[in-house]
């Protein structure tokens, strides 16, 4: 276990709930085997006091970064100094880099981790079409990842329908792809991306109908859940190709990690060009995603 002392730099995990976490973990092993002086703690901040939490961490001096989840991850880009282009076009953070002069400089890189997680596992989503369920932080991040990684159709379904057809017309004049707003029906399509939190709840509803999904399809749930979710269970009855939320989680990683300043390789990698030397956190600087 680290040793802390009086320089150890913290990280932290923003979010609400935060039991199947893995991110802490990840950090904390990653700073052990670079020989960093940091620690990251998971840091439960109910959904109605994120201003609260903010405001009092900001006075941190030793905080070097935040890695932000459910239900933050829209809101938290009013509270950031400096977006990065990624959380500017989807209109969220999911990691914040605090500099030494006291700014926080917010990202996204939920959409680049699912893809680089898809193509890992053999789900490459070029030339596929693509049912996607939410269009919250997570949801708009992949839609325009998935977009940018040559999708033929691009489908996006939420309970908000007016937010999914906003999404559908952002990716689609930004990137060319047919975008399009519909109902959460999966049949007839090639891939089918769970992005809602539906599933991290034993009672929670399967974001589609099970008996619709057609064999041979790829259902991705990005539930990071350690046993399969509801519907990659039924998925999987259903004689679907399944992928769970590890390969995004890792995916994602290796972007937010290297934006905050370290390297990280998981061992599936096969881009070994992605990542970057060791380095601290002040010298770390924004990157461009695919």
């Amino acid at each position: 276990m680290h040793s802390v002392t009086g320089s150890t730099r913290l990280y932290g995990l923003v979010g609400d709930p935060l039991r199947t976490a893995k991110s802490p973990q990840l950090l904390n092993q990653l700073f052990a085997s670079q020989g960093v002086d940091a620690v990251c703690v998971p840091l439960m901040v109910p959904a109605g006091d994120l201003a609260l939490f903010v405001g009092g961490v900001r006075i941190l001096r030793n905080l070097s970064g935040l890695l932000v989840t459910m239900p933050h991850k829209q809101r938290m880009l009013d509270f950031v100094d400096e977006q990065h282009s990624t959380a500017r076009q989807v209109g969220a953070v999911n990691v914040i880099r605090c500099d030494d002069d006291g700014r926080w400089v917010g990202a996204t890189f939920d959409g680049a981790g699912c893809v680089l997680g898809m193509q890992w596992e053999g789900n490459d989503p070029a030339n596929k079409s693509v049912l996607l369920i939410g269009a919250g932080g997570a949801g708009s991040a992949i839609a325009f990842a998935v977009a940018a990684a040559g999708a033929r159709t691009l489908t996006i379904c939420d309970i908000d329908e007016r937010r999914a057809d906003d999404l559908a017309h952002a990716v689609a004049a930004t990137t060319g792809c047919n975008a399009v707003a519909g109902q959460s029906d999966p049949r007839g399509f090639e891939i089918v991306i769970n992005a809602t939190a539906l599933g991290m709840n034993a009672s929670d509803a399967l974001p589609v109908n099970p008996e619709w999904l057609e064999p041979g399809s790829v259902v991705v749930d990005i539930v990071n859940s350690p046993e399969p979710t509801r519907l990659l269970r039924a998925a999987s009855t259903r004689r679907c190709r399944t992928q769970d939320g590890r390969p995004m989680h890792e995916g994602q990683a290796v972007h937010a990690l290297r934006f905050l300043g370290f390297e990280y390789v998981p061992e599936r990698m096969s881009t070994p060009h992605i990542g970057s030397s060791p380095m601290s956190a002040k010298d770390a600087t924004p990157f461009a995603t695919t």
